[in-house]
């Protein structure tokens, strides 16, 4: 049961600390370095990979929770299918939305703030962003939870 724990502990803190390096540093330094069209080309092009690193820690860290703790509906369990359907409706509900809307844009910088694509892109984005703070503070509740 010590390694299920690791292995546990280990999947929800690669989750939780990818996802704070992605949103809390590399996205905002793209952003701040770089026209908004390249910084936003750059980010698409790594939601595909980092929702994926997402479904695996927490698939892993919800099978080794349930290993080592039974299929008892505690706290941490309820936390992590909250993540993971969030995640799973990021990955393949937002992402691709986002994915297409930006597609029909083109160019950020060349499009106004008020034509109607941008406005359904940062409805989208929006909500994206409150999924991806809610899964940080999830994972970070679950690194000091027992």
């Amino acid at each position: 049961m010590q390694y299920i724990d690791m292995l546990y502990r280990l999947a929800v803190g690669l989750w939780a600390g990818g996802n704070a390096i992605f949103t809390l540093m590399l996205t905002p330094i793209l952003f701040k370095t770089e026209n908004r069209d390249v910084a936003a080309r750059i980010v698409g092009n790594l939601f595909p990979g980092y929702f994926r690193w997402g479904l695996a820690c927490g698939v892993i860290a919800l099978l080794c929770r349930l290993a080592g703790c039974g299929f008892d509906l505690k706290l941490p369990v309820i936390i992590l299918a909250i993540m993971l359907t969030v995640t799973l409706f990021q990955a393949f509900y937002v992402e691709p939305r986002v994915a297409d809307l930006k597609r029909q844009i083109g160019s950020f910088e060349a499009t106004s703030k008020e034509h109607p694509l941008r406005k359904d892109f940062s409805k989208l984005h929006a909500v994206s962003a409150v999924c991806n703070l809610g899964v940080l503070a999830g994972g970070l509740l679950l690194v000091v939870l027992p």
